[in-house]
């Protein structure tokens, strides 16, 4: 993906220009339909999402939890704390993402600490709003 893009996605805009090159090898861009499941519940998990244009929405056990929209990003847990989808994300619009595959993602986590804090703050949030 053009490390240049990333720079308009607020959690990419704050790396430097030589970790947004890395990223940027690292990601890919998919478009999808409205109605496609992105991450299915208890499923195991393998990418990291960032919307860029589009809406989802955020289910568990059936119920609706909320709507995902451009900028907010979905996949972490799953890939750095429990292995498995703690939420199943379909699209409600069509929609474009940023995707990481779990490797590269892992390895973002441990080689950017700013980014990798801005990620764990949102887990924590996430998972206090599940209890």
């Amino acid at each position: 993906m053009d490390p240049a893009r990333l720079k308009s996605v607020p959690l990419f805009s704050g790396l430097s220009d030589h970790d947004r090159q890395r990223v940027g090898l690292w990601t890919d861009e998919v478009e999808v339909p409205a109605g496609k499941q992105l991450a299915g519940e208890g499923e195991l998990a393998y990418e990291f999402f960032v919307i860029v244009d589009g809406t989802a929405e955020v289910t568990q056990g059936g119920k609706a939890l909320g709507e995902l929209g451009p900028n907010d990003f979905f996949g972490e847990i799953g890939l750095l704390e429990s292995e498995r989808r703690t939420a199943t994300v379909t699209a409600t619009s069509p929609l474009r993402a940023i995707v990481m595959f779990g490797p590269h993602f892992r390895h973002v986590e441990r080689e950017m600490p700013e980014l990798a804090q801005q990620i764990r703050s949102k887990i924590r949030e996430r998972l206090s709003s599940d209890q």
